[in-house]
């Protein structure tokens, strides 16, 4: 079976970090693109970040490019994302995801109804 338990969400002020990990088990980790995607109250799910299989790819939307470093450690079979100068605008819960099938894949994700969803971790980003 499947899982992704992710960490690392909690209250920030604005200008903070926080670095989110996401364990997965069940499936043969390094063989699968990671993502992040995330959804802010009241609001549709918006896609962070993709990182490939091996970790060379790395994908960001605007929203956090610059601010975000998505990474992986395949022996540990832990997915990361750090966020830096967090804003309120990054409130909200935090996904991680496993691509739908081994390999080169999409590079990003929003649909719910693909690939494997992590429970998520909040963040709130507030003074």
């Amino acid at each position: 079976e499947v899982q992704l338990v992710e960490s690392g969400g909690g209250i920030v002020q604005p200008g903070g970090s926080l670095r989110l990990s996401c364990v997965g088990s069940g499936y043969i980790f390094s063989t699968y693109w990671m993502y992040w995607v995330r959804q802010a109250p009241g609001k549709g799910l918006e896609w962070v970040s993709t990182i490939s299989d091996g970790g060379v790819s790395l994908y960001y939307a605007d929203s956090v490019k610059g601010r975000a470093t998505i990474s992986r450690d395949n022996a540990k079979k832990t997915l990361y994302l750090q966020m830096n100068s967090l804003k309120p605008e990054d409130t909200g819960a935090y996904y991680c995801v496993r691509a739908p099938y081994a390999g080169p894949t999409a590079t990003s994700l929003t649909d719910r109804s693909r690939g494997y969803w992590g429970q998520g971790t909040q963040v709130t980003v507030t003074s």
